[in-house]
């Protein structure tokens, strides 16, 4: 695909303050997107639905999350937003899980990870501002 660029994902959950009212499987994540050729990288807030097998899309507001949270949630609705969809059509586990992260990721192996595969789309990312100075 001429489109497609390969970028490095690092993902932590946010504590919630309160008890979430979107059910036990909404969560948000604080997902870094990093262009490894730049050195460089930006980070968005995301949700995420769905325990093993992910569905992540954007988030518009982050009611009950500490004010940082918020804040972040906010502060993206100025400036050109960073858009993030992703949904698994595809779960491995156990020895399946094994077997990839060994072929694809040997460094994780061991983990007791499970994998999701299914399309992902990113689009907002500039990283030359990221040069600049202007966003996260």
């Amino acid at each position: 695909m001429p489109s497609s660029i390969c970028y490095g994902l690092h993902g932590t959950e946010l504590a919630c303050e309160t008890e979430c009212s979107r059910g036990e499987d909404y969560r948000l994540i604080k997902l870094t997107i990093i262009d490894y050729n730049r050195k460089k990288e930006q980070t968005v807030v995301v949700e995420c639905k769905g325990h093993d097998a992910a569905r992540i899309n954007d988030v518009e507001h982050a009611h009950g999350w500490e004010e940082d949270v918020i804040g972040l949630v906010e502060e993206k609705h100025g400036k050109k937003k960073v858009s993030v969809s992703f949904e698994c059509e595809t779960l491995k586990a156990d020895e399946a899980a094994e077997d990839h992260i060994r072929q694809f990721m040997p460094k994780l192996a061991g983990l007791d990870a499970v994998i999701n595969i299914g399309p992902m789309k990113i689009s907002g990312l500039d990283f030359a501002a990221v040069e600049e100075g202007h966003i996260n």
